[in-house]
């Protein structure tokens, strides 16, 4: 069973930030426009992991 708390709680708000920082921000800023980028994209990147993660979350081991 997926974890909610991880996917609702970490992986989506992450995701929103990461984007709103590489789409929005980055082109107002002009000299550190790089680096909001690669910190923006790093953190929707990271999102997407837990998000992923957050689905495949159990708290019973697995045993085959």
């Amino acid at each position: 069973m997926p974890s909610k708390s991880i996917v609702a709680g970490v992986g989506i708000p992450m995701i929103a930030v990461g984007a709103l920082m590489a789409w929005l921000w980055a082109p107002a800023e002009g000299v550190y426009q790089n680096q909001i980028e690669l910190v923006g994209s790093t953190i929707g990147i990271l999102g997407i992991v837990f998000f992923i993660s957050g689905l495949f979350y159990s708290k019973e081991p697995v045993m085959h």
